[in-house]
């Protein structure tokens, strides 16, 4: 094959190479949300990417192996036509027939690489992350038909690599099925940051919001000479105005409960007893409040006021002392990170 028809071909590599490798780019980073609101709208590429998406497997498959044929093609094809072309040129300015074809050859192959990783590699890599959504869509509906041609294709390969990770014990799953440790999240986190696929801003929630659950109650106990009570023969009334004067609808009772559990009374159920017009005391108005460790991480902290319909929880010191009060105001804000 000579220059003229060698040059176009070579092209064409590249630009299907970067074809591949810019679809495999924006369909991993790009937002399924964002896409699927465009699908809803009536948009069929951003419908094909999401498409690509529920099959991430199969697609990562189909963008591997288009690279893997247009850098077969680059080697096969372009490599050969370069040195061809430049060994002459080499031989004619005096060096032997052997030197000049090394030279050429080692000339092209380094021109080609240069050109595989720039142009075929780096470029659309970084056009596709830039905005990834945009470029899921431009991409989404040829490269959905490139997989569902190469379908039984790429079933056969994905059927052998499977069998292979069984071999050596390794179950296989499908991208949707695959669980995710806040280890692992707080990776991906960082490395879509380093990439620019989210600001350092939203890299700071996310990690502040994988970091909280296992976070202790300490930083958000109030402390004990903050907490607002009232005897446990406190009257609706006296409940009420209690309420009123610190702007606190749960109230603790003073003193111990039953059995010695502490409790506390909503401002709703003195209002309700108020306007029935009985004088019933607060003690007999009052809920149980659940004892926590103040080690108790955050996520668990939430797991136990909810299996207890509780909204304030009462945190011990490690000497058994009482250290203060958390709510599950407190909690859920820390937890989802909107601080």
């Amino acid at each position: 094959m000579n220059l003229a028809l060698g040059a176009p071909v070579t092209l064409a590599l590249l630009a299907g190479n970067g074809f591949f490798v810019a679809a495999e780019f924006a369909l991993v980073a790009a937002r399924r949300p964002r896409l699927e609101r465009a699908a809803a709208r009536g948009g069929r590429a951003a419908g094909a990417a999401v498409a690509g998406i529920d099959e991430l497997s199969l697609t990562l498959a189909g963008a591997q192996l288009g690279i893997t044929m247009c850098s077969l093609g680059l080697g096969l094809v372009s490599e050969p036509v370069f040195a061809g072309t430049l060994t002459p040129l080499f031989h004619a300015a005096g060096l032997p027939e052997g030197a000049a074809h090394a030279v050429a050859f080692v000339l092209a192959l380094a021109l080609v690489t240069f050109l595989h990783m720039v142009v075929g590699e780096m470029a659309p890599k970084s056009w596709a992350i830039a905005d990834p959504e945009r470029s899921a869509t431009v991409l989404g509906l040829p490269f959905h038909a490139f997989t569902t041609v190469v379908r039984p294709v790429l079933a056969a390969l994905n059927g052998v690599t499977n069998l292979l990770l069984r071999t050596v014990g390794v179950q296989p799953a499908d991208s949707r099925e695959v669980s995710r440790t806040p280890e692992q999240l707080r990776s991906i986190a960082q490395e879509s940051r380093r990439l620019g696929l989210i600001e350092q801003n939203e890299l700071t929630l996310l990690t502040a919001a994988l970091d909280a659950p296992r976070a202790p109650l300490a930083g958000l106990v109030v402390p004990v000479s903050d907490i607002v009570s009232v005897p446990a023969t406190a009257s609706p009334q006296e409940v009420l105005d209690a309420a009123a004067r610190t702007g606190h609808i749960r109230i603790m009772l003073r003193g111990s409960g039953r059995q010695g559990q502490a409790r506390m009374v909503h401002a709703r159920d003195a209002y309700v007893a108020r306007a029935r017009g009985r004088a019933t005391p607060a003690g007999e108005l009052a809920h149980p409040v659940p004892a926590l460790p103040i080690g108790t991480p955050v996520g668990a902290a939430v797991a136990t006021l909810k299996a207890n319909h509780s909204h304030l929880g009462l945190a011990i010191a490690p000497d058994g002392r009482i250290a203060g009060l958390v709510s599950l105001d407190d909690l859920l804000t820390t937890l989802l990170a909107v601080r």
